[in-house]
């Protein structure tokens, strides 16, 4: 799978992209997988409030399986180029709103999410809502858009109520957008299953302290390594070009991250 122009250009304007019903013939499996990893763990989603687990899909041979997909890859290639890196996975279980962010300010490379939505899900009930050409972060509306993150003190509305997109979703959609985007939802259950892939073009070879840096990020996560095992394990030549600058660049990961202090989540690994 590869981008047409038209497709490109519509990511690059507006910083997202839904491609309905892309995974459909597969969602079977992958709820059936995301179902198996959460009682891996010993949190338990009791509705109280989100439950995340990362890395997520790294926990499962199959669901690893879904970096080397045609299509999923097919998409990453043409927004990061061929030796795009991943940067790991997120699983989780919702609960209520979720406030208008960021998931970066990136200006040196491409960072991208591909989320996949296990449930059906519009406006009124959790589905991700998107601010179009929020993610150029230079431009003015770039920069003015900010203030969406306070939107009731600094435009006088409420979260709900600032002009976006809802992504309406049902299983099997899977929706990509920049990390620079700003993006939320509102009004949904409390058990909304949704899961990431985060994805960003490879760092240049002067840039490898930044990417420690980046990784280091996440060093309120404590496992062994920055990958799961059965993503390590399961991969093949060509996933490996995927892994190899994280894995030879951070691959010291659990010696790095021993003595930072752990953040309060609920999950951790």
């Amino acid at each position: 799978m590869e981008l047409t122009k038209e497709q490109l250009a519509f990511f690059d304007t507006f910083g997202f992209i839904k491609f309905s019903g892309l995974l459909k013939a597969d969602i079977a499996w992958i709820t059936e997988e995301f179902e198996a990893v959460f009682p891996m763990f010993e949190e338990k989603h009791d509705g109280s409030r989100r439950t995340m687990i990362v890395p997520f899909v790294d926990q499962r041979e199959q669901l690893c399986s879904l970096v080397d997909d045609a299509r999923i890859a097919g998409i990453a290639r043409s927004l990061l180029g061929d030796d795009f890196n991943y940067m790991g996975s997120d699983g989780n279980y919702y609960t209520g709103d979720t406030g208008w962010h960021r998931d970066g300010e990136n200006r040196a490379r491409r960072h991208i999410k591909i989320a996949l939505y296990l449930d059906t899900l519009d406006g009124s009930n959790g589905a991700l809502r998107v601010i179009p050409g929020s993610h150029r972060l230079d431009d003015q509306f770039g920069i003015e858009v900010r203030q969406v993150s306070k939107s009731q003190a600094a435009l006088g509305i409420a979260g709900p109520d600032v002009p976006a997109v809802a992504l309406d979703v049902v299983p099997g959609d899977v929706l990509v957008f920049d990390h620079n985007l700003f993006h939320a939802s509102f009004g949904g259950s409390t058990h909304r299953r949704m899961f990431t892939l985060n994805l960003c073009e490879r760092f240049k070879s002067e840039a490898l302290e930044e990417l420690r840096a980046y990784v280091l990020l996440h060093s309120h996560y404590r496992r062994e390594h920055y990958y799961g095992s059965a993503m390590l394990r399961s991969a093949g030549p060509a996933r490996m070009v995927h892994l190899e600058q994280v894995d030879a660049a951070c691959g010291d990961y659990a010696e790095r991250t021993k003595d930072l202090p752990q953040l309060p989540l609920k999950a951790l690994i």
